[in-house]
């Protein structure tokens, strides 16, 4: 394929902004842990602290390569592969045929509208926003007269992961994860969790959760919109107050138990859900992610106990931390102080069927407890099920989860246990160049690529610990000591983690890491002060996602395309669209990686970008939309026919001084509105594919 001809750089914003989010996202996100110890302060090695391998890119590449897939993945599905027939980068053993397709639109220039701009032929509408009714019988929204009673049958707050459900060819349900609530947006007056009417605290813990709503197409184009007449029997609230059960190796630890649950198997909601995935049987899997910010009283936990709340971002030294949201005043469980075994059963992730609104959550507890972010399911070559997660937080880890036994289409009863025993493995990485060729300056090394060797770690299977001196129920529930003391490798918040329905590769969005410094610079994170992160491709032996070792490599260094210390997977920098803080990831059918962004460093609005991974387009980054003003781009999901795009557009108007008097936002109903996080969905005018 013959390269496009040169043309002029896309344009930049004048003076990129010094970091990446505003500091009203980093309070009520994630109760600003940027600003706290990191909690990670094992002696683990970082990329370049590890022997250089001896093998080379090119072959270990080879003896990974990627395979052509008998299928793609569609919603719920999991991916299943056939011998390899092509390498990682599409490009040393030939590309499969897929990865040509590459995405083709006019790409949108770097803005700050207060406005959801998408790529020229394409048009977008909100399906949901904030407060809309979900529940029969809800009332409509209110933004001056909310209640916790109103609020647990509308859509929740800020809006994360997506994922859809076609029930027919018009008709589906949408999943929506409720990550977390902005108080200072969304009552007048708001005077923090101490001093806050208890009724808005109650409407708080019910904007969590998720939910569930019915959709339909308009006519026959990419457009959906909420059903929002008859019974709707499937639209659901999942909130902080729904109960929930827990499974798996660690249900019935005393870990997990409290004074109202003795038996520790049963728990009430779910808090702070970030990014997920669906299963091969079609369910719904959920990440609680900052979960540790809504808690107090860690100063007054068991002295023994007090480590692990440290390594989980839990103050012990400050009893209310500033900003807290006070749940404790309307729900005592919030107080460690009181209660500490609580927060023990938070951090996990959470099982839900969409298709059963009477159904009970699960929370499986062999997939270990974290931040969690991600859930992203595939089928080993055996029949097995894998598990790809993240650690969203500084110098954290990469997990995967394997299945002891085999996924069975149509056996439900069967597959509904599959995620309660099998192998939790956590990853190791390793350089391949010497460390003096990683010098902090983004300079390729001398063999052309950031790239290396891996292997998955196990930590547990079942109810056998692979650490010395953890149990197999401490494993799970203090899963980030487990990744400690077995050596993995320091990563820069690893976010969302996809594996490509095409090539079988996988793709995590590492956003950033402000705190690396020039000593602990390496290969797969070769920048100090990484403001903009980078994408980190896998490629397991055997192109089988139940394989214990890997190769690695990064196709994208983000930040600024004239700065050389990004690169764009050796695509001609002067014609991609600039990209930075990668947070989210999905892929379309012909196997592109689409990214979402968060907390943009380059002085524009977050937004929606497609890159191709194999072929000679690879590295060409386009971005498809910018959300509007002090919002971040979440989602996002290609739906299987390629007619539709859904992003979830959350924090709308989240900037500092920002308040319900004052709002620097007006999206989505424009004219004198507040802010609403929603969803929207983008589709051609004309009918025609996505990128086509």
């Amino acid at each position: 394929m013959t390269k496009p001809s040169p043309r002029r750089m896309l344009p930049l914003l004048s003076a990129p902004r010094g970091g990446g989010r505003d500091p009203m996202t980093c309070r009520f996100r994630c109760g600003d842990a940027c600003s706290h110890e990191i909690p990670n302060t094992s002696g683990n090695t970082y990329f370049n602290d590890i022997a250089a391998s001896t093998v080379s890119r090119r072959g270990a590449l080879r003896a990974g390569a990627l395979g052509t897939l008998v299928a793609t993945v569609g919603v719920g599905g999991a991916v299943a592969a056939v011998p390899a027939t092509a390498s990682a980068t599409g490009q040393e053993a030939g590309s499969v045929r897929e990865l040509r397709k590459a995405p083709k639109f006019t790409p949108v220039a770097p803005n700050t509208q207060d406005a959801l701009v998408v790529a020229d032929g394409y048009a977008t509408a909100v399906v949901a926003r904030w407060g809309d009714p979900v529940v029969p019988g809800a009332p409509a929204f209110d933004f001056d007269h909310q209640t916790g009673e109103a609020q647990a049958g509308q859509f929740g707050y800020n809006c994360d992961f997506v994922t859809f459900f076609p029930t027919g060819s018009a008709r589906g349900l949408l999943w929506v994860n409720h990550e977390y609530t902005n108080e200072d947006l969304m009552f007048r007056g708001w005077t923090g969790g101490d001093n806050a009417p208890l009724e808005q605290i109650k409407v708080g813990l019910a904007a969590h959760g998720g939910s569930i709503v019915e959709i339909e197409r308009v006519g026959r184009t990419g457009q959906w919109k909420l059903v929002t007449s008859g019974r709707r029997r499937y639209n659901r609230r999942i909130t902080a107050h729904t109960r929930m059960r827990i499974s798996g190796p660690a249900a019935g630890s005393a870990l997990l138990k409290t004074s109202a649950d003795p038996r520790g198997t049963t728990v009430l909601g779910m808090l702070n859900n970030c990014a997920g995935g669906t299963t091969p049987w079609k369910t719904v899997l959920t990440g609680e992610e900052n979960w540790n910010q809504y808690f107090v009283g860690g100063t007054g936990v068991p002295e023994a106990q007090k480590p692990y709340l440290v390594r989980y971002g839990v103050s012990t030294t400050v009893a209310i931390p500033a900003g807290n949201r006070r749940f404790d005043r309307v729900e005592e469980r919030f107080d460690l102080a009181k209660h500490p075994q609580e927060l023990n059963r938070f951090g996990w992730i959470v099982e839900i069927d969409p298709f059963d609104p009477d159904s009970t959550p699960v929370k499986r507890t062999a997939l270990g407890r974290f931040a969690h972010e991600g859930a992203t399911t595939s089928l080993t070559k055996d029949g097995r099920v894998a598990v790809y997660m993240g650690d969203d937080t500084r110098f954290e880890y990469i997990y995967k989860f394997v299945s002891k036994d085999r996924y069975i289409p149509g056996f439900d009863r069967h597959n509904r246990n599959l995620l309660d025993e099998g192998t939790l493995y956590v990853a190791k990485f390793t350089g391949d160049s010497p460390a003096a060729e990683i010098d902090g300056t983004g300079r390729l090394p001398s063999d052309g690529a950031f790239d290396g060797t891996g292997t998955w770690l196990p930590l547990v299977s079942g109810d056998k610990s692979h650490v010395a001196g953890m149990t197999a129920d401490e494993v799970l529930v203090y899963t980030r000591f487990a990744a400690d003391k077995a050596g993995a490798t320091k990563m820069d918040r690893p976010e969302d983690i996809e594996r490509n329905p095409v090539t079988g590769a996988v793709y995590a969005a590492l956003t950033n890491n402000s705190n690396r410094t020039a000593a602990n610079i390496d290969e797969a994170n070769p920048r100090p002060a990484n403001k903009h992160g980078q994408i980190l491709e896998i490629v397991e032996r055997r192109d089988d996602s139940g394989a214990t070792s890997f190769t690695w490599a990064l196709p994208l260094v983000c930040g600024d395309p004239a700065d050389p210390s990004t690169y764009y997977g050796g695509y001609d920098k002067t014609k991609v669209s600039p990209i930075s803080c990668p947070d989210n990831v999905t892929f379309d059918a012909d196997g592109n990686l689409w990214i979402a962004t968060d907390g943009n460093a380059l002085g524009s609005n977050d937004g929606l970008f497609a890159m191709p991974v194999g072929g000679p387009e690879r590295g060409h980054v386009r971005q498809f939309l910018t959300v509007p003003r002090g919002a971040e781009t979440c989602g996002p999901l290609v739906v299987k026919d390629q007619l539709s795009v859904f992003v979830a557009v959350q924090h709308p108007g989240e900037i500092t001084g920002a308040t319900p008097d004052n709002p620097v936002s007006h999206w989505p109903d424009g004219g004198t509105s507040q802010p609403r996080p929603s969803v929207a969905v983008a589709w051609h005018k004309q009918g025609k594919k996505i990128g086509s």
